[in-house]
């Protein structure tokens, strides 16, 4: 197991106003720190009869104060975020013994936004998206490759675009909670909540 480097952070002693500048600070700390996935987050979602879910997916990136993440709008977490966007994300850094928890709400990403970021996907990639139903039941792994070998047939030697059943979406978090590991632990924990006027309020948690 990898040693943890706890980093000094003496925002815990005197918090910002605004958890924005923390946020992308800690996102490139963990970039920094030799994680496998430093961008990989929990994703819990609800459905109609209000039970979890939750998931693995890669953040990929800022659009205006919304995190980013791409899926099929068709899969379970698609279609349940579009039924509600009640949603919640936690990062989890084991070098750093940090964690960031959200929770907000998710919408589609404009258009334009997901065409941008599906161009700039390898291929292949490009072509899985096509070929696979998202969460929806397969006899074998022959079939899965073999409606592949056909999106390849019918995209062969021309552009791979979007799929009008994939693309992004951002949560516009309502509470970040920033978590440090301790020693004994006896952790420093700091929520912000939103205020309906758009700003935010601050406390410290009990480890």
């Amino acid at each position: 197991m990898s040693a943890v480097t706890r980093l000094p952070e003496p925002r815990f002693d005197t918090p910002p106003a605004s958890p924005q500048a923390w946020l992308h600070d800690w996102l490139a700390q963990a970039l920094e720190a030799g994680q496998i996935e430093p961008t990989a987050m929990n994703l819990a979602t609800v459905d109609a009869q209000g039970r979890p879910s939750n998931r693995t997916v890669l953040f990929k990136g800022f659009y205006e104060t919304q995190l980013t993440f791409y899926t099929h709008y068709t899969g379970r977490k698609g279609e349940e975020l579009g039924g509600n966007g009640a949603a919640a994300l936690c990062f989890w850094w084991d070098r750093l013994d940090r964690q960031i928890r959200l929770e907000g709400e998710a919408r589609p990403l404009p258009e334009a936004v997901s065409d941008a970021y599906f161009a700039g996907r390898g291929r292949g990639s490009r072509l899985g998206a096509w070929a696979s139903e998202q969460s929806r039941p397969i006899e074998s792994r022959t079939q899965m490759e073999d409606k592949l070998a056909a999106v390849e047939e019918r995209f062969a030697e021309q552009e791979v675009p979007r799929p009008p059943h994939w693309g992004g979406f951002g949560l516009t978090p309502r509470l970040i909670e920033f978590w440090q590991g301790r020693d004994n632990r006896f952790h420093d924990r700091i929520v912000y909540t939103r205020t309906p006027a758009g700003d935010w309020t601050l406390s410290r948690l009990q480890p």
